[in-house]
């Protein structure tokens, strides 16, 4: 099993529940350092699990483009190379550039290619099984477009709702971070 936690804070509870089980991916991009202060890079699992914890770190102002690369080059690598028989997302809406509780700048359109992207990796590893509960959201139009978008993705469908668009930002440059994981976990 798998599990993706796209909440904009690290999910310390799931990380602690599967630190040395070394049967579960636990995949979390997250703003760090952001409450609760935990989730860097170097929280990698325990024992035989050693490897199985994949934490990505992602410093404030990181949006669609960022997350896109980091899910691209990083998560969807790190999935293939497990090859689970299930998929869970810890799916949070608090990424988006509209909540008031952080600074990650993700769109709707942003959170919604993250879903058609886990939902094509279950589709392709684990006979599309895959289940997606909700986490953070605090901005109700992001949290109501955000989650619509992901259940059209589960029907299959390709029209999304992003009625309030970006936040028109200049994204950091995560080179360094994709690199230091890169090499971390050997993808």
């Amino acid at each position: 099993m798998a599990i993706i936690d796209f909440d904009v804070h690290h999910g310390n509870g799931t990380q602690d529940a599967f630190y040395s089980d070394a049967d579960v991916l636990y995949v979390s991009s997250h703003q760090y350092p952001h409450y609760p202060g935990s989730g860097a890079a170097e929280e990698t699992g325990s024992g035989q699990a050693v490897g199985t914890t994949l934490n990505i770190p992602l410093p404030g102002g990181v949006g669609d483009g960022g997350v896109a690369r980091i899910y691209d080059e990083i998560v969807t690598p790190a999935v293939r190379r497990f090859r689970p028989d299930l998929i869970l997302v810890s799916a949070g809406y608090d990424a988006h550039w509209a909540d008031p509780l952080a600074g990650l700048m993700l769109t709707c359109t942003g959170h919604a290619r993250l879903a058609r992207t886990l939902i094509d990796l279950a589709a392709e590893l684990c006979h599309g099984r895959i289940v997606f509960t909700l986490e953070g959201g605090y901005n109700l139009d992001a949290l109501a477009h955000g989650v619509a978008n992901a259940v059209r993705a589960l029907l299959g469908r390709d029209d999304l709702s992003d009625p309030l668009g970006s936040a028109q930002n200049t994204e950091p440059d995560l080179s360094a971070i994709i690199a230091d994981l890169k090499t971390r976990h050997r993808l």
